[in-house]
């Protein structure tokens, strides 16, 4: 089975190590937003299964944070003004498939 590592770097489409470090850092924050927005408590996914749909958000969420690093909108939808917000309605579309809802 892929790791987290492995699934963002295909997602990417990068075939080398040197930013191994970096990439599981952004993975642990865009893990740390998911267990935030679906009200687990820190390091819930450490301990648990990750749903398929909130794995997704997560290898969005890492591969933008690794894309727009130095600020700026990178990647596949480089050319379009709308593409950070668009990452981001879709990763919490998909995060809120999972949520734990409390009234």
């Amino acid at each position: 089975m892929q790791t987290l590592l492995e699934k963002v770097k295909a997602n990417l489409i990068l075939q080398h190590n040197e930013d191994d470090e970096l990439l599981q850092n952004l993975i642990f924050t865009a893990t740390a937003y998911a267990e935030s927005y679906q009200k687990k408590e820190d390091g819930y996914y450490s301990k648990h299964d990750m749903h398929p749909t909130t794995e997704q958000a997560v290898i969005m969420l890492s591969s933008h944070f690794y894309e727009s690093r130095d600020g700026s909108t990178g990647g596949f939808f480089a050319d379009n003004v709308q593409a950070s917000s668009q990452v981001w309605t879709v990763v919490n579309g998909l995060l809120s498939m999972n949520k734990d809802w409390q009234v």
